[in-house]
């Protein structure tokens, strides 16, 4: 696979804009090439008339967009996507979230034993969880947002029933092994 691929590729999945040296950082390419790697991108997508997906840059950081053409269609899917109820994963992800944050996406997986990227972009559309990067552990970390206490009528996590005893990692490792036990 080619640089350009491999940037395509992380653009698609991430929920943010991404650095060109978290670019290189990622791909283990230098940051030179990856710069030229973005602008052949850039150059790829502007010149598909057709095409629904732009890539946007703002200093140093890149995210891959819909166009603006589209907006009606896009506004109208989110609408949906917002409006409707949670669907029993986007719940447990919620969960964990709400019980083990601040935790990263792989912490989430790690749990949940399956890939939760759209999950976690439908929660943060929805404006119950945020994102934050973690500098030290290059990762982004997520956390429940005030609309979800808000929503829950709570002011803060530790006031979810059983947030003692479901906080702490060793009562949820118990937890899950009875679970996959069970299973």
């Amino acid at each position: 696979m080619s640089l350009q691929s491999h940037i395509e590729s992380l653009l698609f999945i991430s929920n943010y804009p991404l650095s060109t040296k978290r670019l290189s950082d990622l791909t283990g390419e230098k940051k030179e090439a990856v710069e030229k790697a973005v602008e052949d991108l850039c150059s790829h997508y502007s010149a598909k008339e057709d095409s629904g997906i732009i890539i946007t840059k703002i200093g140093d950081k890149v995210q891959m967009a819909t166009t603006p053409s589209n907006a009606k269609v896009i506004q109208k899917f989110i609408k949906e996507e917002t409006e409707g109820e949670l669907t029993k994963v986007s719940l447990e992800t919620l969960t964990i979230i709400a019980y083990r944050g601040p935790v990263s996406r792989a912490e989430i997986e790690q749990i949940r034993g399956v890939n939760c990227a759209i999950i976690l972009r439908n929660l943060l559309i929805r404006g119950l969880i945020e994102s934050k990067e973690d500098k030290k552990k290059m990762q982004t970390i997520y956390n429940i947002s005030f609309d979800f206490l808000r929503f829950l009528g709570i002011s803060n996590a530790k006031e979810l029933p059983n947030f003692e005893s479901l906080n702490s990692a060793e009562n949820l490792q118990k937890i899950l092994k009875e679970k996959m036990e069970n299973a």
